[in-house]
């Protein structure tokens, strides 16, 4: 089974899954927060399953160094910004946006990345945004 296949299997019963030969992580936790908490570890080579893939994900996967992405949900501008690092990507629903939990408005990660185009400059406006949304 290959390491996005396994990836995917993991998928079931949580939020986000990367696996590289033996080496796999898990979470349950929604939005960026996995992601974040595997960085600065390096992941190069890896295959990620993730239900929501937005700009702001995609970046973190960019400097998480993965290869693949498969998403139940991606959106165009993280499609770009994968393929853009040379990140092959696969998913199930393709959206040219992603909204917020409340369904009122874009998620709050990619409004704080929409202009963006470095991933580290992406990495620091994630971070920004998640003390903004924490002091609320």
């Amino acid at each position: 089974m290959s390491d996005l296949e396994r990836a995917k299997c993991l998928l079931e019963g949580h939020t986000f899954a990367v696996v590289r030969g033996s080496s796999e992580f898990v979470s349950c936790e929604r939005g960026v927060k996995p992601l974040l908490r595997l960085l600065p570890e390096d992941w190069k080579g890896a295959a990620a399953a993730d239900r929501v893939v937005g700009k702001a994900a995609a970046f973190l996967y960019v400097l998480l160094g993965v290869s693949t992405v498969y998403a139940e949900v991606l959106s165009a501008p993280a499609e770009a910004v994968l393929l853009g690092h040379g990140i092959a990507v696969s998913c199930r629903t393709h959206t040219d946006a992603i909204i917020n939990r409340a369904g009122t408005g874009p998620c709050p990660m990619e409004s704080a990345v929409r202009d963006l185009t470095d991933p580290q400059e992406a990495l620091a406006a994630i971070r920004t945004r998640l003390v903004e949304l924490s002091a609320r």
